[in-house]
């Protein structure tokens, strides 16, 4: 049952609660508070909190910059490692204009809207985003440094594994926040982790992944690291992805259950996200550094799906019952989680409406270039995927004019100062490594 107003303020008022962060995204996906004292929820609930939306990059400019937030207060959520006295709690917001109209720039508000169509068509969506990241070494300053915090592989344990207290507390503390943590496990990486938790509908899945790196952000740094979620971050070591899992409920069925049968809804779902798996990467893979973990180690390149395997973009895992589901692998954690899994999510039911034929699967190591002959590949640049959302009426029949042309804009502008750094591995540490 969703909690009202009325809900969290009985809370605030029994439970020493001193703070309220009131948090969003901007269109790029940085995320961005404003504290509260508590005495002011009220009048927050009931008139929202006004905010200079210019000086939000990708939002308003300055001769229209007013913007009102309004506090979900069903995504009301402790912030477990503030102290317990004088609590502080956090809630996610949508945006308005002053006029009550709804904001262009509020990404919450598109993947709310795509959820009502899917809705609308008699389906519920459940999404599990599976997010890798890394944990770096901190100076004698607190400055993040690139030495990783281990030397660990995959699935390896102490002493090899320096990071299992981190893990434990992060699983801990999402776990007070309302998430439900399944398994955590060192990556493939040296310092690299990765922490599951379970999936949930489509808008709760992106407000936690929200919180997910939010957690870990601020877990790390109470532990004396730093965690960056920069799709590559070591050049010579596997990048970070952001792995999307979906599965379709209609009358209490979930339509991936048992073998995917091409002319059928869970198929043409599929068929649909692969033909538009170009157009999207603009939004699964935003920044410059993306490009430098697709095709490389083990993260997939090539515009194809299949049973189990790993080196496809678009895989059904082996699993039964309500864990049946389709996964993209090729998205990273750069990305805005509200746009990702809205498109994402748009995707594949503009392949249920337009009945879109599932193509054959590829039961073949694309991690070997020969066994990827004929395939599409996905774009090799951010230069290259702007292009190519740029051209797509799916995108701009999708997104709002406004929130395109500034999102695109803003990447352009990426692209052109990551062109001309003339040292590139500083330019990816102010502009990525030290922001994602």
């Amino acid at each position: 049952m969703k909690r009202t107003a009325q809900d969290i303020l009985n809370f605030v008022e029994d439970n020493d609660v001193k703070f309220v962060k009131l948090t969003f995204c901007d269109i790029f996906g940085n995320q961005k508070n404003i504290s509260l004292f508590a005495s002011e929820l009220p009048r927050a609930f009931a008139q929202g909190i006004s905010f200079d939306g210019s000086s939000i990059a990708g939002f308003m400019n300055v001769e229209e910059s007013d913007l009102v937030l309004w506090p979900d207060p069903d995504t009301a959520t402790v912030l477990p490692w503030r102290p317990t006295e004088g609590r502080v709690i956090r809630m996610y917001c949508d945006i308005t204009l002053p006029n009550g109209k709804p904001f262009e720039g509020n990404c919450r508000g598109y993947l709310q809207s795509v959820v009502g169509r899917a809705k609308a068509m008699g389906l519920t969506c459940n999404v599990g985003c599976e997010c890798e990241f890394y944990l770096f070494e901190t100076d004698e300053n607190g400055n993040p440094t690139h030495i990783p915090l281990d030397r660990g592989g995959y699935f390896d344990i102490p002493p090899l594994d320096k990071g299992e207290n981190i893990r434990r507390e992060i699983c801990f503390a999402i776990e007070e926040m309302g998430l439900h943590p399944e398994h955590s496990h060192h990556e493939s990486g040296p310092g690299q982790n990765e922490v599951c938790f379970l999936y949930t509908p489509a808008l709760k899945s992106a407000d936690n992944l929200n919180t997910f790196k939010s957690t870990v952000k601020a877990i790390a740094a109470r532990n004396g690291l730093f965690a960056s979620f920069m799709p590559k971050p070591l050049a010579d070591q596997p990048g970070s992805g952001l792995h999307v899992n979906m599965s379709l409920v209609r009358d209490g069925k979930n339509l991936f259950e048992g073998d995917l049968v091409p002319d059928s809804e869970a198929g043409h779902f599929v068929a649909g996200i692969m033909a538009h798996a170009r157009e999207l990467t603009a939004f699964c893979n935003p920044v410059p550094n993306s490009y430098a973990r697709l095709g490389a180690n083990e993260a997939p390149l090539y515009v194809s799906w299949s049973r189990q395997n790993r080196s496809q973009l678009v895989r059904l895992p082996s699993a039964s019952g309500e864990f049946c589901r389709v996964e993209l692998r090729g998205p990273d954690p750069a990305g805005n989680p509200y746009l990702v899994i809205g498109l994402i999510l748009a995707a594949g039911l503009d392949g249920i409406q337009r009945q879109l034929p599932l193509p054959e699967a590829v039961n073949r190591n694309l991690f070997h270039p020969s066994a990827a002959a004929g395939l599409e590949s996905l774009p090799r640049s951010l230069r290259e995927a702007i292009t190519v959302a740029g051209q797509s009426e799916f995108i701009s029949a999708e997104l709002p004019i406004a929130l395109m042309n500034k999102y695109f804009e803003y990447q352009t502008l990426l692209c052109h100062d990551y062109e001309a750094a003339t040292d590139v591995d500083a330019w990816e540490r102010a502009n990525g490594f030290l922001i994602i």
